[in-house]
């Protein structure tokens, strides 16, 4: 029996050991070679520390910046939700003046839609991180751009938000990127590239999970008749795409889509394809965060998500933008967000 149980252990040990050099060497970037874009004609547009997640809004032509610090793991004075017009750089403005003092906006996602009255709406949804616990603060978003704090939500199957799309007035998926949260198990989780990632959903009063099986689970997305949502797989390196029933949000995975690039952010461009941007080496990326000079390399891709044909839109050194964690199209632009960065990079978005 003792010889039985060592055998096991043995066996585990072996497995685990090659567990961790899959996951070490897709996240090292080592199977990745992505050739540079010219990003001569990019400009930065300043922000505010670690601009993470961008949106944009065709109806306004603004995009809005989820910015905070994260360095540090403090809370500071510019953390927030800015907004700017891609064609005027100088029009970068707050817009979260009512927000909490302990705001750490993460994901965000703008909403669209009709009121029970018909009247037109605009939510704006935002992930924060509190040292009280994760919530998602709903805004009204007026014309220009202003919010109005409506309601702040937190449940139990909001277990370690990352990124989130709204779906109704009140109703909302997010992605929770690891089962065990903050935590060492957490980080071992991540480490190994367990897929304990999930995606939750809020009906307005209550909130479940309604799909499982992610390796850190990342961005997430809907695509325009609200048919399918899109999540990515920072640690998998894949993109799920899920059937969903509007009655009742049940999601259905219908397809995985690899893709060699550690997936952060999911946009819906208006062809109907994602744009995505991610790490190409973490280890690089981890480098960075101890180090602002340390440069970490950036790509960005468009995926098809019917047939998972992918297509790289930016890529770099680091020197234009340290491993963005975000890429929007905004017309005939491409608009880029990092996760340490403090300014959004506004390209010329090159169709290919």
């Amino acid at each position: 029996m003792f010889r039985l149980i060592l055998g096991v252990l043995g066996v585990v040990l072996v497995l685990g050991v090659v567990r961790i050099g899959y996951v070490v060497t897709r996240a090292s970037g080592a199977l990745s070679h992505p050739e540079y874009t010219d990003n001569a004609a990019c400009t930065p547009v300043e922000i505010a520390p670690g601009t993470e997640d961008v949106t944009y809004d065709p109806v306004s032509g603004l995009a809005f910046v989820s910015a905070a610090e994260r360095r540090s793991g403090e809370m500071h004075p510019r953390n927030g939700i800015y907004v700017f017009d891609p064609e005027d750089p100088q029009s970068v403005r707050l817009v979260s003046i009512d927000a909490p003092a302990d705001f750490r906006p993460h994901g965000i996602s703008l909403w669209r839609g009709e009121s029970e009255s018909g009247e037109p709406l605009a939510r704006l949804f935002v992930i924060s991180h509190p040292y009280s616990g994760h919530q998602v603060l709903i805004y009204d978003v007026a014309e220009d751009g202003a919010l109005s704090h409506l309601q702040t939500v937190s449940h139990d199957a909001l277990r370690s938000p990352n990124d989130i799309v709204g779906v109704g007035p009140e109703q909302f998926y997010a992605t929770n990127d690891v089962y065990f949260g903050d935590t060492p198990m957490g980080y071992l989780e991540a480490f190994l590239g367990l897929p304990l990632g999930s995606i939750s959903y809020y009906d307005g009063q209550d909130g479940r999970i309604v799909a499982e099986g992610l390796a850190y689970a990342n961005g997430i997305n809907i695509n325009a008749d609200g048919s399918e949502v899109y999540a990515s797989g920072f640690i998998g390196r894949t993109v799920h795409v899920f059937d969903r029933d509007a009655d009742t949000a049940e999601l259905n995975r219908t397809a995985r889509h690899p893709v060699p690039l550690g997936l952060d952010n999911i946009e819906v461009g208006p062809d109907g394809d994602l744009y995505i941007a991610g790490n190409v080496s973490v280890f690089d990326f981890l480098a960075h965060q101890s180090d602002p000079e340390a440069r970490a390399p950036a790509q960005a891709v468009r995926v098809d998500p019917q047939t998972g044909d992918w297509t790289t839109v930016f890529a770099d050194s680091g020197e234009a933008i340290d491993s963005p964690s975000v890429a929007t199209r905004a017309g005939d632009q491409l608009l880029l967000g990092a996760v340490f960065d403090s300014h959004v990079l506004v390209c010329p978005y090159m169709a290919n």
